[in-house]
């Protein structure tokens, strides 16, 4: 590499973060110097290259196509320098292995089975935060991801954890001795369903289930849906690998199921080969799923 044809790493810096921000100011006050340093520096970048990098758009900037290309490949290569300095960082100090789950995820399938992988290694911490958004891994300092859906996010790795299905449930409760044999033998109990989980109202109805008729009730997350069906208040969808405890127990009954074909959760993470304990995490977690 012939470093004589690299700017300077600051001027660099103060580009890629105007450019983020849009602003001048924003980019000073997270590298910690003056608006006028990140204007010297962004303008002998230009000089440097030849090339026009940001424009001024009313009380901010705008990158142009040369600077979006540039910001992008920039952004890219701070993280990944970021993260490998992280993972060195991380593996020497022994700090906790720090991994995103869906809250649903992680309430039901990977908390009960988490005291295994601790009484197996003692040594290892987790941090686990519980988040339904798809987060940017290296940005954010996530070695692993768990989400759901159909594997396919733009610049993750992504590994099948759980094929997962829908299927209806209900409390014993709720059946009262019944021994339903198709929609219309629901159709007078009440059902609940995840807000946003319209995809399950979907197969319902294609089911033959009239939502208008019942009129069902909606609650935020499964975490609230749970209890209520456990509790015989409804009856709903929900993937059968999460309930697999509350269906061996018998309080959930299954009544109908559909296998989603590549839907699933998914392990996530970036490029990259994976820490010798983020390795040791997704071992675990593929043969506690199989």
């Amino acid at each position: 590499m012939d470093w004589r044809d690299i700017p300077s790493l600051s001027a660099l810096r103060a580009f890629e973060a105007a450019g983020r921000h849009g602003t001048f100011s924003a980019a000073a006050r997270e590298l910690n110097v003056t608006h006028a340093a990140i204007a010297q520096h962004v303008r002998g970048l230009e000089a440097h290259l030849g090339a026009s990098l940001l424009v001024r758009e009313g009380r901010g900037v705008r990158l142009t196509d040369a600077g979006r290309r540039l910001a992008g490949s920039l952004s890219e290569g701070f993280a990944r320098i970021a993260a490998a300095v992280r993972d060195v960082r991380d593996d020497v100090a022994g700090r906790p292995l720090a991994i995103t789950v869906t809250p649903s995820f992680a309430e039901n399938w990977l908390m009960p089975r988490l005291g295994g992988f601790w009484a197996a290694h003692p040594e290892v911490q987790i941090s686990i935060s519980p988040n339904t958004a798809v987060v940017d891994l290296r940005r954010d300092g996530f070695a692993l991801g768990i989400r759901y859906g159909r594997g396919d996010w733009p610049g993750l790795e992504a590994e099948q954890l759980i094929e997962t299905d829908y299927t209806i449930v209900a409390a014993p409760s709720l059946l009262a001795g019944r021994d339903p044999k198709g929609m219309a033998d629901l159709q007078d109990l009440p059902w609940i369903f995840e807000t946003l989980h319209q995809e399950a109202q979907a197969w319902v109805t294609a089911l033959g289930l009239d939502l208008e008729c019942c009129g069902p009730k909606h609650v935020a997350t499964l975490g609230m849906l749970l209890p209520a069906v456990r509790a015989g208040a409804g009856l709903s969808v929900v993937a059968s690998a999460l309930i697999a405890d509350d269906i061996a127990r018998g309080t959930l009954i299954p009544l109908w199921q559909e296998r989603r074909e590549a839907m699933g959760y998914y392990i996530v993470r970036p490029s990259g080969a994976l820490t010798p304990t983020a390795q040791l995490f997704r071992k675990w977690l593929l043969a506690q799923a199989a």
